[in-house]
């Protein structure tokens, strides 16, 4: 029996761990909108979040305003060869009403994390299809009539869609959990439809589509359960000067102080390591002078030495003489506030936590030769982000 795993692009919009998103997922590879949509969609509908399931009323409601229709079935094991061509949302369940499932068959596959025409207890209950969804089996001898013709008046939508398949297969082909054939069927059939009509790997990456970037969050302890106040200005330093597409916060967890990373995951890794480098240079610098960084002259010149770092030029467009460059700067800065938009909310929604501003008392010893001295090394400090892609901001 066919079968393709597919996450309906759960994992690259930044989703982690388990979750009850049948629905969800079936939704978004049946009819291609982007999981993150669907499942904020699903939530407004729910009331609350859809990661543990959603009622099927509420599915059948956001399905019907979608011109997509139900047909009822009555005692029929699940078996895809018996469904309509094209792509079909199926209703599940198990004799004892029990464990109701939803998956997506696409020309008689299933699409799902997992198979469940394998186990014989699952039979139709409804399923949905929509007329824009179906195909009709095609007649041998008659699959390239008038394919040139057609494939020169592709409108926009369908480009997206043969865009939305490829980067599915690229999922499949590049996923652990699939098996060696799934992955060289996958690779079999991109290369198939990037000949077909012209396309190349680059034409698929969606870097710059937010609702495909993968969130994560990563702590990094420091002794102390207070932490120091120039280390939070450092974390600031690294997330809105270095690495302003991620953010932190920080928590106690016994003796020490966790300072959380969140946004896109390789920022922020890189911003982590960059973290710990800098952390590391500027404790050591302020004990071998001052003997110590936590209190004192030595704070003041670690203080003074965050301040000191080189900071992100950002000339106005006054300054500027070239247009591109501002045009670019903007876009820049649009995209960083979409990232941290998006990634606030999905420390609310998956990590259930709400972040809350706090105000320190300060330090009543405060050295400000110490403090000058420090922000004269940080100047001459050259800052590199480890491992970092060269971007449009790079020279």
């Amino acid at each position: 029996m066919d079968f393709i795993w597919n996450d309906g692009g759960r994992a690259a919009c930044g989703f982690v761990g388990l979750a009850g998103d049948c629905v969800t997922r079936a939704i978004s590879m049946a009819t291609g909108v982007v999981y993150r949509d669907v499942y904020e969609q699903l939530g407004v509908l729910c009331e609350k979040s859809p990661r543990s399931g959603v009622r099927i009323d509420v599915a059948n409601k956001y399905l019907t305003e979608r011109n997509w229709q139900r047909q009822s079935v009555f005692d029929q094991a699940f078996d895809p060869q018996v469904l309509p061509m094209g792509k079909v949302i199926v209703h599940l369940s198990k004799w004892n009403d029990r464990s109701p499932h939803f998956c997506t068959v696409i020309d008689r596959v299933v699409h799902d994390t997992w198979d469940a025409s394998e186990d014989g207890d699952y039979f139709i209950h409804a399923f949905w299809t929509s007329a824009e969804h179906q195909t009709e089996s095609p007649v041998p001898g008659m699959e390239s009539k008038g394919r040139e013709s057609a494939e020169q008046e592709l409108t926009q939508s369908e480009f997206d869609k043969i865009l939305n398949r490829l980067r599915a297969l690229d999922n499949t082909a590049s996923n652990g959990a699939s098996t060696e054939a799934e992955k060289h069927n996958a690779l079999r059939m991109m290369q198939t439809l990037m000949l077909r009509h012209n396309l190349s790997r680059d034409d698929i990456t969606d870097d710059d589509n937010v609702s495909n970037v993968q969130f994560t969050r990563i702590a990094c302890p420091v002794n102390g359960r207070r932490a120091c106040n120039w280390e939070k200005s450092l974390a600031h330093y690294v997330t809105a000067d270095i690495l302003p597409s991620t953010q932190w916060f920080s928590s106690t967890k016994g003796h020490r102080t966790l300072f959380w990373f969140y946004g896109p995951l390789a920022d922020v890794r890189n911003a982590i390591s960059l973290f710990r480098e800098l952390l590391l240079t500027i404790a050591t610098a302020a004990q071998l002078q001052f003997r110590g960084y936590s209190r004192g002259s030595g704070a003041s010149y670690a203080e003074g030495y965050v301040l000191g770092l080189p900071r992100t030029a950002s000339a106005s467009p006054a300054e500027s003489n070239s247009t591109q460059i501002v045009s670019e700067r903007a876009l820049i800065q649009t995209r960083t506030i979409a990232l941290q938009t998006a990634a606030e909310q999905w420390l609310k929604i998956e990590c259930n936590i709400t972040l809350v501003s706090t105000r320190g008392t300060g330090r009543f010893l405060h050295d400000d030769v110490a403090a000058n001295r420090g922000k004269l090394h940080g100047s001459q400090h050259e800052v590199a982000i480890p491992n970092a892609p060269r971007r449009i901001t790079q020279k």
